[in-house]
C-alpha cells in the first residue's frame, strides 16, 4: 500500500519569545539561512530604524535598505537596489508594509525572506501574499512564504496597542472565514483543504478563548502563534481562503469606498466577522465574538471607527464585488439595502450598543 504524504510549505524557523531579536544573528547562522552573514535588511524609517542601532553590531555583514512606504513602486525599487548584492537572504524588519515590500523584493530577486515584525497587526507576517498599494488602489501579489519568522515579544509590547488589537481582529476573523468556506462547499461543492481549515480555525479559536489581554506575554505568544499559523494555512491551501471570507470582503469594501477614512485592516475584519456571523444565523456565536472584541478594545459597531450606519450598509452591499468568484454568506444571502439595515438593527440589539 503506498504511503501518501505531502510537504507543507512553512518556515524553517519560528522563534517567538521575549528577547528573540538579540539572537537573530545566531538563528540565521544556526539554521544555515545566512551562513556567510551577507544579508540585505529592509527596514522602515520608524520602528525598524530604531532597532537598527541595537542589532546592527550583531550583523556586521549586512547591508541596510530603508524603505519609504508600502507601494508596488517601493518594492520594485528595493529589489533593484538589492539585486547586485550577492546576499544569502533578505530580512524584513518593521511593520506590515515593510515586510510586504521585502517579501515582494525577495521573491523578485530569488532570495529567501526572514520576517522580523515589530507589531502583530495582521497575519501577513507569514503569509504567501504581499499586499501593496498600486496605481489602481491596492493589490495582492503571490510570493513564497518566509523561510524564517522571528518575533520579539518585548518589541511587540512597545508597539502601539492599536496594532495588537488589529491582529486580534484579524486572527478571530479566521473562524468566520472557514465557516464561509464550508458554506461554499455545501452549496457549490468547493473543495476544502481540511488541514488548512483546521489550522486557521484553531488559530482563531485560541485567540478568541484566551482569557488574557494585550499586556500579557502569554496572550501575545498565543496571538503571534495564531498569526503565523494563519499564514501557513494560506500556504497549504494555495490561496487566502482559510483566513479571508465575508469579513475580509467587508474590510476591502471599506478600503475601496472610503480610502481616506478606512480603519486598520484587523479592526474592520473583526467588525465584519461579528456581523457576518450574525448574518449566518449563529447569533450566540456573534454575541460572544462581539464580547471578546469589545474586551480587547476593538470596534463592533461602525460608529466606533468613524462610519455611519448607512455607510456600513453600503459597504456590506458592495462587499461581494471586491472578491469576484468567492462565495460567502454575503453572496449566499444576496441582501438588498433595506434587508441589510433590518438585520443590522437586530445585530445591534443582540450585542448591546
Amino acid at each position: 500500500m503506498p504511503l501518501l504524504t505531502r510537504l507543507i510549505p512553512s518556515p524553517v524557523v519560528v522563534d517567538i519569545r521575549p528577547g528573540a531579536l538579540d539572537d537573530l544573528a545566531c538563528v540565521l547562522a544556526d539554521e544555515r539561512i545566512a551562513h556567510s552573514g551577507r544579508l540585505a535588511v529592509a527596514v522602515s524609517n520608524g520602528s525598524g530604524s530604531k532597532l537598527r542601532e541595537r542589532i546592527a553590531p550583531t550583523l556586521p555583514g549586512a547591508s541596510w535598505y530603508e524603505v519609504g512606504g508600502g507601494t508596488l513602486d517601493d518594492a520594485v525599487r528595493l529589489a533593484g537596489e538589492m539585486k547586485s548584492g550577492h546576499y544569502d537572504a533578505v530580512v524584513g524588519l518593521g511593520g506590515g508594509k515593510i515586510i510586504d515590500c521585502a517579501k515582494f523584493a525577495a521573491a523578485r530577486i530569488g532570495l529567501p525572506l526572514v520576517a522580523v515584525p515589530t507589531n502583530l497587526a495582521h497575519d501577513g507576517l507569514c503569509s504567501p501574499v504581499a499586499t501593496l498599494d498600486n496605481d489602481a488602489g491596492r493589490g495582492s501579489y503571490g510570493v513564497p512564504n518566509p523561510i524564517g519568522v522571528v518575533i520579539d515579544l518585548d518589541v511587540i509590547r512597545e508597539a502601539p496597542a492599536r496594532f495588537v488589537r488589529a491582529g486580534i481582529g484579524d486572527a478571530i476573523s479566521n473562524i468566520n472565514a472557514v465557516a464561509d468556506w464550508e458554506l461554499s462547499n455545501r452549496v457549490n461543492g468547493e473543495k476544502i483543504d481540511g488541514l488548512a481549515a483546521a489550522m486557521a480555525r484553531q488559530a482563531g479559536e485560541a485567540v478568541l478563548r484566551h482569557p488574557g489581554g494585550i499586556g500579557d506575554n502569554d496572550f501575545l505568544q498565543v496571538l503571534a502563534e495564531a498569526l503565523v499559523l494563519s499564514g501557513i494555512s494560506m500556504s497549504i491551501s494555495g490561496d487566502s481562503r482559510p483566513s479571508s471570507g465575508s469579513c475580509h470582503e467587508i474590510n476591502h469594501a471599506f478600503d475601496l469606498l472610503f480610502p481616506q477614512r478606512a480603519a486598520a485592516h484587523g479592526e474592520q475584519c473583526g467588525l465584519g466577522a461579528a456581523f457576518a456571523t450574525y448574518l449566518r444565523g449563529a447569533h450566540e456565536e456573534a454575541v460572544h465574538t462581539a464580547e471578546v472584541l469589545r474586551r480587547h478594545g476593538l470596534p463592533v459597531l461602525p460608529e466606533e471607527i468613524g462610519f455611519t450606519v448607512d455607510e456600513f450598509v453600503r459597504a456590506v452591499e458592495f462587499a461581494p464585488e471586491t472578491r469576484p468568484g468567492r462565495y460567502t454568506i454575503l453572496e449566499h444571502l444576496d441582501l438588498k439595502t433595506n434587508q441589510i439595515k433590518d438585520i443590522y438593527a437586530d445585530y445591534v440589539k443582540a450585542i448591546g450598543s
